[in-house]
């Protein structure tokens, strides 16, 4: 399977996967998922391209419920370390400068997401990239409920990291799936743009305040 570039060679998921096997993927979905560095991580495409390489026995040799399994629970975990970084870091997240790796503004938006959806921005940003990332962190500064973190992390985990691999896994079986792979990706990758372009139009949109 080639895969069209569409970043540096060692983000491509074919070549992560081929390099790192299930291993890199679980290490992609736990930085991806919580830590500040992961935001630019594939995620996606990632479990995508896992569940096709899954279903063809290349790079990828394990069963598919052991794939989706660990996949999970790398996702739940690396939610966990995001909240528990939040609750240490605290209020004082909102006043880091920016650097190459933390723009200010991907937490103010992971913040007005989670301000607007409460618990279940949990579940509906794990497929919103960049937002996915900041979440946890921003529920961890909210100092939400553990208890209903864990509900709602364990969740999503379960509908991100199984549905998208899933996805992968059927249509992987599909001859013109694996013929047309390269614009597959290319349509996953602007597919989870949409969410992040949508929250745009409706901020630009939003009246400012008052003068």
């Amino acid at each position: 399977m080639t895969v069209l570039a569409l970043g540096p060679q060692w983000l491509e998921p074919d070549h992560l996967i081929s390099v790192f096997g299930l291993i890199g993927i679980l290490a992609v979905v736990f930085a991806e998922s919580g830590l500040l560095i992961g935001f630019f991580l594939p995620g996606d495409s990632l479990l995508f391209t896992a569940g096709l390489l899954t279903a063809s026995h290349r790079y990828l040799t394990q069963p598919l419920w052991l794939v989706c399994l660990l996949v999970v629970v790398a996702a739940a975990a690396g939610d966990q370390a995001g909240y528990l970084f939040g609750r240490k870091l605290g209020p004082a997240l909102f006043r880091r400068p920016d650097s190459r790796l933390f723009k200010q503004q991907n937490a103010v938006k992971a913040a007005a997401f989670f301000a607007d959806h409460g618990p279940r921005s949990l579940v509906l940003a794990r497929f919103v990239p960049v937002v996915r990332t900041f979440i946890p962190i921003v529920a961890g500064v909210s100092a939400m409920h553990y208890r209903t973190f864990v509900r709602f992390n364990l969740i999503g985990a379960a509908l991100w990291g199984t549905g998208v691999i899933l996805l992968g896994y059927f249509l992987g079986q599909v001859p013109f799936v694996t013929a047309h792979i390269e614009l597959i990706l290319i349509a996953l990758v602007a597919a989870s743009v949409v969410p992040l372009a949508v929250e745009y139009v409706r901020t630009r949109r939003r009246p400012g305040p008052a003068a």
